[in-house]
C-alpha cells in the first residue's frame, strides 16, 4: 500500500504536512492546515464517539439480558407479540441519532464544497502521469507549468536509499499564499485522475471532458503532500502532488520568478532548429515523459508498451509520428498499447522528442529532423 494512503487511513503519517514521510504510529489524521480539515477531524472523533456508545449500549443490554436471564438461573423466555412501546422505542431513537450525525455531517460537506468568492482560480489537468496547473485568476494569472514525479528511478529500483519523501516530489511545487482561497479546477487529458491533498482536505476527481471543482484556504505555511487517488494506470503509484503555502510577500516573488522563467522559455517555434539542439533537448524531454513506459534504452516492456526501436512510426513518416504524440492512439485491438496524447507539450518540445527518438538506439530514420514548425502545423489537425 502506498505511503499517503497508509497516512490517511490510520494517521500513520502526520508530519507528512510538513514535508516529512517518516514517523511514528498515531491513531488520529495527520494535523490539517485548513480550518475544513479541522472540521473533518472534528467530524470524525464526533462519529467514532457515537459510534462508541452505541455500541457499548447495544452490546452492554444484550451482555447482560444474555447473563441476567440465563436459563441456568431459572429465567424462562417471555412470550409476547408486537410491543408498540419498543416498536416506537427503536424506531425514534435511530432516527434521533441519525438527525445528531447528518446535521453536523451536512454543514462540514457544504463547507467542503464552497467555491464561491476564490482569491485564486487553478485549473488542474491529470496526465498519465504528471499534473499540469494553470493560473486562471489571482497575481498569476497566466501561469503555466507541469510538475511531476522527481524521485530518481534508481530509489525506484532500489539502486539507491530512499529518501524521506520518497514517491511523495516533484521538480514543480504549486506554490499558493497563505490565507488566500483556492478554487482548484480538475479535468484529466486521458483517463480518470484524482488530486488528493489530506492536510488540506481536499479530494476531488479529474474526469477527461468534464471540469469539477474544489477549494482550500491554508490557514498556516508549510509543504503539503498528496497522490492522485484513483488507480489511474501502470504508473498510478508515481503521481505526487506538493502544495507550498507561502507568505504573501512570497508568493509575490514567485509570481515574479516565474513570468520571468516563462519570458526565457518562449521558443521561436519558426526557428531553423539543428539536429544537435533538437536530440539534446529531445533527449530530456523522453526521459521526463516517455522513458517510464517505453524504458531508458527504447526496447518498451513486452505485452504492454512497443519498442522505439525499429518502429514503423518512428522510422515513418514525420507527419504520422507528430499526429501520434499529439492525438495518442487509443488501444482497441491491444488494450495495453494505448498511448495517452502530449500536447500538453511545446511544439519544440514534440518535435525534439520525436527527432530524438529518430536518431536514438540505433534508430536511423529517412526524416531525421522534425522541425517545430512541422508540429505547429499539425496541431488541431484530426
Amino acid at each position: 500500500m502506498r505511503k499517503l494512503a497508509e497516512g490517511w487511513k490510520w494517521g500513520a503519517v502526520p508530519a507528512l504536512a510538513s514535508g516529512s514521510a517518516s514517523a511514528e504510529m498515531a491513531w488520529n489524521f495527520q494535523e490539517g492546515a485548513t480550518r475544513a480539515a479541522q472540521q473533518v477531524n472534528d467530524l470524525h472523533w464526533l462519529m467514532m464517539i457515537i459510534i462508541l456508545i452505541i455500541f457499548v449500549g447495544v452490546f452492554g443490554v444484550m451482555f447482560y439480558s444474555i447473563f441476567a436471564h440465563r436459563k441456568s438461573v431459572g429465567h424462562k423466555a417471555a412470550q409476547f407479540h408486537e410491543n408498540t412501546t419498543v416498536e416506537v422505542i427503536w424506531t425514534v431513537v435511530p432516527f434521533l441519532i441519525l438527525i445528531l450525525m447528518a446535521w453536523p455531517a451536512t454543514k462540514t460537506l457544504l463547507n467542503l464544497r464552497d467555491t464561491s468568492a476564490a482569491d485564486i482560480t487553478i485549473k488542474t489537468t491529470g496526465y498519465q502521469w504528471k499534473w499540469g496547473y494553470d493560473y486562471l485568476k489571482g497575481e498569476g494569472e497566466g501561469i503555466s507549468f507541469l510538475s511531476q514525479l522527481a524521485t530518481p528511478y534508481d530509489q525506484i529500483y532500489s539502486n539507491a536509499p530512499k529518501s524521506d519523501n520518497y514517491l511523495l516530489e516533484v521538480d514543480n511545487e504549486l506554490v499558493v499564499p497563505v490565507g488566500k482561497k483556492v478554487r482548484i479546477l480538475t479535468t484529466a487529458s486521458d483517463v480518470i485522475h484524482s488530486w488528493f491533498v489530506p492536510a488540506l482536505s481536499v479530494k476531488q476527481d479529474a474526469i477527461p471532458g468534464f471540469v469539477r471543482e474544489t477549494a482550500f484556504r491554508a490557514d498556516r505555511e508549510g509543504v503539503f503532500r498528496g497522490q492522485c487517488a484513483e488507480l489511474c494506470g501502470k504508473e498510478h503509484g508515481f503521481m505526487p502532488i506538493v502544495v507550498k503555502v507561502v507568505s504573501q510577500e512570497q508568493y509575490t516573488a514567485w509570481v515574479g520568478e516565474q513570468r520571468k522563467k516563462m519570458a526565457a522559455a518562449a521558443d521561436d517555434v519558426n526557428k531553423e532548429w539543428t539536429l544537435d539542439e533538437l536530440k539534446t533537448r529531445g533527449e530530456k524531454v523522453y526521459a521526463a515523459n516517455c522513458a517510464a513506459c517505453h524504458q531508458a534504452t527504447g526496447q518498451g516492456v513486452p505485452n504492454a508498451f512497443p519498442s522505439l526501436v525499429g518502429s514503423k512510426v518512428v522510422l515513418g513518416p514525420a507527419d504520422d509520428q507528430i499526429a501520434l504524440l499529439l492525438h495518442g492512439r487509443k488501444g482497441v485491438f491491444l488494450p495495453n498499447s494505448a498511448m495517452p496524447a502530449q500536447a500538453n507539450l511545446s511544439d519544440v518540445d514534440l518535435a525534439a522528442v520525436a527527432t530524438y527518438t529518430r536518431n536514438a538506439w540505433g534508430n536511423a530514420a529517412e526524416d531525421k529532423v522534425v522541425q517545430p514548425a512541422e508540429v505547429k502545423a499539425d496541431r488541431g489537425k484530426k
